[in-house]
């Protein structure tokens, strides 16, 4: 059955047996583990994660493909089709008696950071392998001190080891999108770190970095700046920095101080 992809949902169906292989090989699970998958498409991946013989659900906004996805589904595979950023996965997923969750998508690109926020805290979920835009894979694993290091590079190290895997030529795909792809691997951290309160701390860097040209100064004008620059003096930090300068220890620090 030829399916053509749709345009309106940033369709592009991965076609390269051998990054299929790899992108399934990322996750170490047992059959008492749950995968998630998010956009099955043709099944192309889901065949490689029905062979971990674990528990599989999927979902797919593409209703078209109905008929090519049902083969999949047994006693521990549920294809589910709906908008997954809408789903309420915990109520999705209540009847499945699993250890740990592993998340693999390849997922639109313009919808990448708003399905991350949805999947971030559910429980037990280990790791997530993301196939995404080259160039976000990147904002993703950089350092401080980089032009790509921003705001959602911190808050995902709060919750995760994240490595760049490998890259995926656009070649790879169904229609050839027009940028190149990587496959990133998040790794949930066993702790936190000693963080006050969450709710400052996510507030304190989204507004450092809400104009990137700026300094933090001029970013946390309506902070108590006199308590930052007590805590930048004696980590030896010029007064006129910028976000991007601090990692995420500096940060939780700072949180916690205000």
């Amino acid at each position: 059955m030829n399916i053509k992809a749709k345009k309106s949902l940033g369709q592009n169906f991965l076609q390269d047996e051998n990054i299929l292989k790899k992108i399934a090989n990322s996750i170490d699970v047992n059959q008492d583990d749950l995968i998630i998958e998010i956009g099955p498409g043709t099944g192309a991946l889901t065949k490689y994660l029905k062979e971990k013989n674990s528990y599989l659900v999927c979902y797919e906004i593409d209703t078209r493909l109905k008929n090519i996805l049902s083969i999949y589904e047994d006693n521990k595979t549920k294809i589910i089709f709906n908008d997954f950023l809408k789903a309420n996965i915990n109520e999705d997923i209540k009847d499945i008696n699993y250890n740990n969750i592993y998340i693999i998508a390849n997922i639109p690109y313009y919808i990448t950071t708003p399905i991350i926020k949805h999947i971030i805290n559910i429980p037990k979920l280990k790791s997530m392998t993301l196939l995404v835009q080259k160039e976000v894979g990147k904002r993703f694993t950089a350092k401080p001190n980089t032009k790509a290091y921003n705001s959602l590079t911190v808050y995902l190290n709060y919750y995760f080891d994240i490595n760049y895997l490998f890259d995926v030529s656009k070649y790879c795909f169904k229609p050839i999108p027009k940028v190149e792809s990587a496959v990133i691997n998040f790794k949930r951290k066993i702790s936190n770190y000693n963080l006050k309160n969450e709710e400052v701390f996510f507030k304190l860097v989204n507004d450092a970095f809400k104009m990137k040209r700026k300094t933090l100064k001029n970013n946390l004008n309506s902070y108590n700046w006199a308590i930052i620059k007590d805590y930048l003096i004696q980590n030896n930090f010029s007064e006129s920095i910028r976000a991007e300068q601090l990692n995420l220890e500096n940060f939780i620090d700072i949180a916690n101080l205000l």
